[in-house]
């Protein structure tokens, strides 16, 4: 596995214009909070004397693997995650039968939102169109840059711009 620094610094070479990087502060969240709902929708099973969910599962797995890259950030994480899976439990209890249409929207909606920052603001395609595995990066990416915001982190925030600079665009030659 790959250093947290080390993956942020591919995804951060992406995501250079504040405008974009404020999209995806609010919008990443959002993706995050309707794939959650969307896969409560697939029901609950009993285990153990607990409902659970692939929400649930997914949320698991994500959880570990944020942990395992830094404890710090993957602590903020689980205070995150645990947020967004609540929430999503109770709007797909109270939304009923409209709750899946309710998430997918919200997840088109977020998608759209993404790339509208590329394309208008970026000027660059998203990371994840040359990895697809940074669609895993972008939610601790966006904790991390919160953390950077509030002063946290500092020496992660050099690392993360310092590495980033092998993934930026390669200036075109004069004509």
């Amino acid at each position: 596995m790959k250093p947290l620094a080390q993956q942020m610094s591919f995804y951060a070479a992406y995501h250079n214009d504040e405008t974009n990087k404020a999209i995806h502060y609010l919008f990443v969240p959002l993706i995050v909070w309707s794939a959650m709902g969307l896969l409560i929708q697939a029901g609950t099973w009993e285990v153990a004397g607990l409902g659970i969910t692939l929400a649930h599962a997914a949320a698991v797995l994500l959880l570990l693997y944020y942990l395992r890259l830094d404890l710090p950030l993957g602590v903020a994480m689980v205070m995150l995650f645990t947020v967004l899976l609540v929430t999503a439990l109770n709007v797909s209890e109270s939304a009923g039968d409209r709750a899946l249409w309710f998430f997918l929207g919200v997840f088109a909606m977020s998608w759209a939102a993404q790339l509208v920052g590329h394309k208008f603001f970026e000027g660059r395609k998203p990371a994840l169109t040359e990895d697809a595995f940074q669609v895993f990066v972008a939610p601790i990416f966006v904790v991390a840059e919160w953390a950077f915001a509030i002063g946290l982190r500092k020496q992660l925030r050099e690392q993360v711009l310092r590495g980033m600079q092998a993934h930026l665009p390669k200036p075109k030659a004069p004509e």
